[in-house]
């Protein structure tokens, strides 16, 4: 294998982890994800460090929780000083190319005041998250949108050049279908059931696919990581045919719901069960046929994974490059009540991830399923310890994956994810104000905490009820596993955070300030030799 493997970062947009078939789903079927993870290892406790996808995502591209990185909402930019993938990797002889969604917005405003051109060379770099964009496109393309959240122009040509007609075809023919002759926006839950107006051939999964194996092409002379970041199965929940008619209601597992969580005693858990995508997913008749439409979309990049690993041993490259498939967050659709993605049950937070190293280190663990928690924020440090690069540097918190890809034991004892619900409306029904709207997950081995600042947290025993449903937070018998969850809480939320110096250049100037000739408290020579003489070791 060559010095410096190529990475290639795979990801899906919303993709729970038990709707694939290598981690249990019983009616779909995923074999070329089961394939990779016979090649490689499947982590089966990774948690995203948010439920939403910006947040998410630029925990991805720093390595840091969000917390540290500050971009706690859905376009929230990210701060122009923010160390991104390319910034690891680029000085170490690699490019960092994008192909599909990052969920990006720059931070215009500081690189305005650092007077960073965002049409230069390193502006675009520092807008970009970092990447080189061979093909950005975010998914939803709306005109109405303003120019820094648009994005789409290739996928848009491409279809015009294909004979999609209308100002935007990516609506009008990827993200609509037609019923009785009329076409209906995707954005309506009712059109599930039918095909999206694009051939199958043409739409947005198979459109990347061979945009990232163009790419792959183009960087043939030099190490690359490649971040494939797929726009599905993230709605609109509309499947090009034949995919939107592969699954019935005979394939859609039942919600995880029970009726005691409807009288929950955790409001902001009641107030995310308000919202009108949760009344939506909570009715039967919405629920069954959207998610056979989102089971279809998992189906189809499933089989175009299948072309792009065909394409990768074509090229002699499988057995030279790092492969990892993840996803951003999950999906609940209606478990515990509940659309979309926006609070902290697994069905949100734990995500897919297959980590396939092709150095002989990690031949022992190949075709294993890994049990211990890791995190999202471990993949940028992974690339930078596979590349040679400094993963430890200290802006990085996650830690690299290579040692549990050699048969090495995990050292984490807890996870956590956030969520910040500043902008959803039950937020002004609870009367919070909005510096008091963070929420936070944090697992252990066998339990989670989900706290809410201002209201009781909810407590699950993981082992017991894996589908979190009885909420054990009020019960006496758990008050020291709910004080454990809350200090390790509190530890992790006021720990410090250094960027700039490693802690070992922290430990070499402990306790030295004399030898540096600060001569503070020192009342006389004798005192002054006794204390060099401490600080040499003497």
């Amino acid at each position: 294998m060559a010095s410096k493997p190529n990475i290639l970062f795979i990801m899906a947009d919303q993709l729970r982890a038990d709707y694939l078939s290598c981690y249990g789903h019983p009616t779909l079927k995923t074999p070329n994800l089961d394939w990779l993870a016979s090649r490689g290892v499947l982590f089966n406790r990774a948690y995203a460090q948010s439920a939403v996808c910006g947040p998410a995502r630029m925990s991805v591209y720093t390595g840091r929780y969000v917390l540290s990185h500050g971009a706690t909402l859905n376009d929230t930019p990210l701060r122009q000083d923010e160390w991104t993938i390319g910034d690891y990797l680029r000085p170490i002889g690699y490019r960092t190319v994008l192909v599909g969604k990052t969920h990006m917005r720059a931070d215009l405003e500081g690189m305005e005041k650092r007077k960073i051109e965002p049409t230069s060379g390193s502006g675009l770099l520092v807008a970009e998250a970092g990447f080189e964009t061979y093909s950005r496109e975010e998914g939803i393309y709306l005109d109405h949108w303003p120019a820094a959240k648009r994005f789409g122009a290739d996928y848009n040509r491409y279809l015009r050049d294909r004979g999609y007609g209308g100002d935007n075809p990516w609506h009008d023919w990827v993200n609509s279908v037609e019923i009785d002759g009329e076409v209906v926006s995707g954005w309506l839950l009712e059109t599930a059931p039918y095909p999206a107006g694009v051939r199958e051939e043409d739409s947005e999964t198979p459109y990347l696919t061979r945009r990232a194996i163009e790419c792959i092409d183009a960087m043939a002379d030099h190490p690359w990581c490649l971040h494939l970041s797929y726009i599905k199965p993230h709605w609109p929940y509309i499947a090009p045919a034949p995919y939107h008619a592969m699954y019935s209601a005979a394939d859609v597992i039942p919600a995880v719901r029970a009726a005691e969580e409807l009288s929950t005693q955790n409001p902001v858990f009641a107030g995310f069960q308000r919202r009108r995508v949760s009344q939506s997913f909570s009715d039967e008749g919405v629920r069954v046929p959207v998610v056979a439409a989102y089971m279809g979309l998992v189906k189809q990049l499933d089989d175009q994974l299948g072309v792009l690993f065909s394409a990768l041993k074509d090229r002699g490259l499988f057995e030279s490059t790092l492969i990892i498939f993840t996803s951003d967050h999950g999906d609940y659709l209606g478990d515990h009540w509940l659309g979309e993605k926006e609070f902290l049950h697994e069905a949100s937070i734990r995500v897919p991830l297959i980590v396939v190293d092709p150095s002989k280190h990690a031949d022992q663990t190949r075709g294993t399923v890994n049990e211990d928690l890791v995190e999202s924020i471990d993949l940028l440090p992974t690339f930078v310890d596979l590349a040679g690069g400094d993963a430890c540097h200290p802006r990085l918190e996650g830690r690299s994956l290579l040692p549990l890809l050699a048969g090495g034991t995990g050292e984490r004892s807890y996870s956590f994810c956030e969520y910040d619900y500043a902008t959803m409306r039950f937020r002004r029904e609870l009367a919070q104000p909005i510096n008091k709207t963070g929420i936070v997950a944090v697992v252990g081995a066998r339990w989670k905490l989900i706290a809410c600042p201002g209201f009781e947290p909810l407590l699950f025993d993981l082992e017991n009820d894996p589908g979190e449903l009885e909420d054990r937070a009020l019960d006496p018998h758990c008050a020291s596993i709910r004080a454990e969850l809350e200090a390790a809480l509190c530890e992790w939320a006021l720990r410090p955070r250094r960027v700039t110096e490693s802690e070992a250049t922290i430990e070499r100037r402990t306790d030295t300030q004399v030898t540096r000739g600060i001569k503070l408290g020192i009342r006389n020579a004798e005192e002054l030799a006794v204390a060099l003489a401490e600080e040499s070791g003497k």
